[in-house]
């Protein structure tokens, strides 16, 4: 049952990115911004753990674990190093996944190559 409420909670996030693409003027770009920001929103109101407890992946795999994983290094890094940690923590905590998005960019760029959009 777990699977099936996993698989229903990171649907519902990815039905409802897609009607904000199809039925706003709102950019990919723009929807991404607003999820990862989202994440950050719902783990500093308390919803996001128990929210992953339930659903796991469904809610951690799309940008809202991104985001909450943000907010949870801010969080630590404050309480530890004071509050210099409000401008590091962030980028400690997601410092793997930005890098491995970075390197698998640029790896894939050297055997793809990009063109111009024809209008």
């Amino acid at each position: 049952m777990s699977l099936v409420l996993t698989f229903t909670v990171g649907a519902v996030c990815c039905i409802i990115a897609q009607l904000l693409i199809d039925l706003t003027a709102l950019t990919p770009a723009k929807i991404l911004v607003g999820y990862v920001c989202a994440g950050v929103a719902l783990f500093a109101l308390g919803i996001y753990e128990p929210l992953f407890e339930v659903a796991g992946c469904g809610i951690s795999v799309p940008l809202f674990g991104f985001g909450a994983a943000m907010a949870r290094g801010v969080r630590e890094a404050v309480a530890e190093s004071g509050a210099i940690g409000i401008l590091t923590g962030g980028l400690s905590a997601t410092a793997g996944g930005i890098t491995a998005a970075l390197f698998l960019g640029f790896f894939l760029s050297l055997f793809f190559r990009g063109r111009e959009k024809r209008m």
